[in-house]
């Protein structure tokens, strides 16, 4: 009977510490989703039915990968250019929506595929050890070429957590817009493990998974996991930053923004959006998303002309 015991209760342990061992790779090289002409043209008619004119933006970062991604104009341009981050396994077209409201106030865009998705090299995804100096060398040819009067980001799940880090490491960044970041990797991990529907069996019975996952994914790509933290990168470095986490969030529910929220030295926001699921705040309370987010970039520029700070706000 003892004997019985122990098996049920180690087996979940060591099945899910097989998984994790097997599912790293993957973990590392995401499934890219391919830019098509069809995503381009789609693009194009929304960009030109606001005026803005699109241009191929290529970056090559500091150990040779080439990023291929967009830059964008407004058509009534104000200066100031925001960051636009996507998701895991996606590319630039799936923050084509986020592109639009924002050229729409005004604010220029760049849209890059990250490395290891869509158009751009890459050997691996690091979910923002690499992509922070990614970042700098996008910054650094859009400076060139473009010398923006005020620089923001806004990104989206694993692009939510890339451009707080790339904040925390680079200070022409002003402000972040992120919505459903994760806090860490390893806590991300447990949210896997736990099959993105029970996160406390991802902390108890399935945390081998966890554990594994992270481990055999530094040993792979030759980094450490644990200083790839958007949680660090706000306590580190003051930046406003305005978080929105999904109601119903199952990926990356909204415990990773409230430790950020917690954890962040300076102006924060927190708006929790009832309803949404993983990245659907945009979808789901449209005119709200669109309001809090130009309000908050709107904001940054005026507190450089008024000298004001926003402070922090509670969490709705």
């Amino acid at each position: 009977m003892i004997r019985i015991v122990l098996i049920l209760l180690l087996f979940p342990g060591l099945l899910s510490a097989v998984a994790g061992w097997m599912g790293a790779p993957g973990f590392l090289h995401p499934e890219k989703r391919a830019l098509t002409a069809d995503m381009v043209r789609d693009a194009d008619l929304t960009f030109g039915q606001i005026g803005a004119h699109r241009e191929d933006f290529d970056v090559r970062t500091a150990e040779g990968a080439m990023l291929r991604g967009w830059k964008v104009r407004a058509a009534a341009a104000n200066g100031s250019w925001v960051l636009v981050f996507h998701g895991v396994a996606d590319n630039r077209y799936g923050v084509t929506e986020h592109a639009r409201l924002l050229l729409q106030r005004g604010f220029s865009v760049v849209m890059m595929d990250s490395r290891a998705h869509g158009a751009s090299g890459g050997e691996i995804a690091s979910y923002g050890w690499l992509e922070r100096k990614d970042t700098s060398a996008m910054i650094d040819e859009l400076e060139r070429v473009e010398h923006p009067k005020h620089l923001y980001a806004l990104g989206i799940s694993m692009g939510a957590g890339i451009a707080l880090q790339a904040a925390g490491a680079d200070a022409r960044i002003e402000a972040v817009a992120a919505e459903a970041p994760f806090a860490n990797l390893q806590e991300a991990a447990y949210d896997y493990a736990g099959l993105q529907r029970w996160p406390l069996l991802g902390k108890t019975l399935f945390a081998p998974g966890a554990w594994v996952l992270i481990y055999r994914g530094e040993k792979l790509a030759g980094f450490p996991a644990s200083e790839v933290s958007p949680e660090k990168a706000v306590a580190g470095r003051a930046f406003p930053v305005l978080l929105i986490c999904d109601g119903v969030d199952v990926v990356l529910p909204c415990r990773h923004s409230e430790k950020i929220f917690r954890a962040a030295t300076g102006s924060r926001e927190l708006w929790k959006v009832p309803g949404a699921m993983h990245t659907g705040a945009l979808g789901t309370a449209t005119d709200e998303f669109r309001r809090r987010v130009i309000e908050f970039f709107d904001e940054q520029w005026e507190k450089e002309t008024d000298g004001t700070s926003r402070g922090i706000q509670t969490p709705d």
